[in-house]
């Protein structure tokens, strides 16, 4: 199987090695729950519970009459303590409801059990994926029931997971890919037939062959759905780059995959719509791998949604004595956290911790013009360019050179030799084309 990629990109040490090979364990029940009630993009939710409340796993207890939103459900059962301002692992303030565990789980979603995809229509699917809460769990966190309503003058001919999993360490989606192919295949034939796509692809990079060898065992008898082998390059999981590697079309700036007939969905994703349809269960829980050489005992964990990430790091054997950095997701495009009793969410994949000699202090040095940060570039932007735009607050100019293109991959500042934050500024910046554009309107 020839391995397929996209121009530019990086080379990174992935350091998968550490948990490639651990397979998926639950997580320990967590004695209490910090459920933020904004874990996707979209519409801010309304609670549905209030203080003294007794909920039970599964419950729907926020929810929102925009369409661009995904409901929150209990991950455990237990008594509703408070409604309270907290951090979620993007820095974000946002309300949370905190739920103290009751002796033992009883769960009750609500959502009905359906073996199989012949009884469902397209719409109803849909519903499904919208009432248990599915979103993006890649880390984008894009509502799914959205991303699979296809306006009318759009047509869709394939659905592609993402299988890459190209963020160095994290190694969650292997391990889904690996233990649980038939229920990555059936949500992918749920995503298809919700879309109206007649091919299904499953991208997944070359370093992974477990991987590969398990879905293209999962996939034999389809014959609308393909495995794809992909070069092991950052960022080779990126929506643009994956089609663009997978089936040679170039979404247009400023578009999205619906504009050249793709939907892209990550694998794990792909496995909790099974879950919905085939189990009632929302999306209360979660895979994760948490790693790196700050942690004792690098696993990959299921556990639920609202346990902080000081608990599943004990889970992991703890901080090791030289730990200093940790992080939630990728070294790539996570973000550093303060606390450990920051809750994880829906789109948390990871838990990175690296050590002293990891972490480097410097002051970055004057731009020399080497023009690495474009070579890089996936987007074929010009970041120093845009950096120096964004410092001197010249929107037009951020507009005019594509900004809002700009992923965040984090290709830029990992190969500038003077150490730029170009990634940081590229954020900023972004930030203020959008205000702009949103005090137009």
């Amino acid at each position: 199987m020839k391995a397929l990629t996209f121009k530019q990109g990086i080379h990174p040490e992935y350091n998968k090695e550490l948990t490639k090979d651990k397979p998926l364990k639950n997580a320990k029940r967590p004695e209490e729950v910090i459920i933020p009630l904004k874990q996707h993009i979209g519409a801010p939710l309304k609670p549905l519970v209030q203080k003294g409340d007794q909920v039970e796993m599964g419950q729907k207890i926020a929810d929102s009459d925009s369409f661009v939103c995904a409901p929150i459900h209990a991950s455990i059962s237990g008594k509703v303590t408070e409604l309270r301002k907290v951090s979620d692992p993007a820095g974000n303030i946002v309300e949370a409801v905190v739920i103290k565990a009751a002796a033992e789980d009883n769960f009750n979603s609500g959502l009905e059990k359906h073996e199989n995809l012949e009884t469902l229509d397209s719409a109803k699917i849909k519903e499904i994926i919208r009432e248990a809460g599915i979103v993006g769990m890649g880390g984008a966190m894009f509502p799914t029931h959205v991303k699979v309503s296809i306006p009318d003058d759009k047509k869709v001919d394939y659905v592609i997971l993402n299988g890459a999993e190209c963020e160095p360490y994290l190694t969650v989606d292997h391990r889904v890919m690996v233990e649980r192919p038939k229920s990555i295949v059936f949500g992918l034939q749920a995503l298809m037939k919700a879309s109206g796509a007649d091919k299904g692809i499953i991208g997944i990079e070359e370093n992974k062959p477990e991987a590969i060898a398990s879905m293209t065992d999962a996939v034999a008898t389809e014959n609308n759905i393909e495995v794809k082998s992909l070069e092991t390059k950052y960022p080779q999981g990126g929506e643009k780059m994956l089609i663009n590697a997978i089936i040679g079309r170039e979404v247009p700036a400023g578009g999205l995959p619906l504009d050249v007939g793709v939907v892209v969905c990550n694998t794990s994703t792909a496995a909790a719509v099974a879950d919905a349809i085939r189990d009632g269960k929302p999306l209360y829980e979660r895979s994760i791998t948490i790693t790196g050489n700050g942690i004792d005992s690098p696993q990959n964990l299921i556990y639920r949604i609202g346990t902080t990430i000081g608990e599943l790091v004990e889970q992991a054997g703890g901080l090791t004595a030289d730990a200093a950095k940790v992080i939630t997701g990728g070294p790539m495009m996570g973000a550093a956290q303060k606390s450990l009793n920051v809750p994880g969410v829906k789109g948390t994949s990871g838990i990175l911790v690296l050590t002293k000699d990891q972490v480097e202090d410097y002051e970055p040095e004057p731009c020399i013009k080497c023009a690495r940060c474009v070579d890089a570039c996936p987007m074929f932007l010009m970041p120093t360019q845009l950096v120096n735009y964004a410092k001197h607050n010249m929107l037009e100019e951020l507009e005019e050179y594509q900004i809002l293109n700009c992923i965040e991959c984090g290709s830029c500042s990992f190969v500038c030799p003077a150490k730029i934050p170009l990634v940081h500024h590229l954020r900023l910046g972004k930030a203020q084309v959008m205000a702009k554009k949103r005090e137009n309107n």
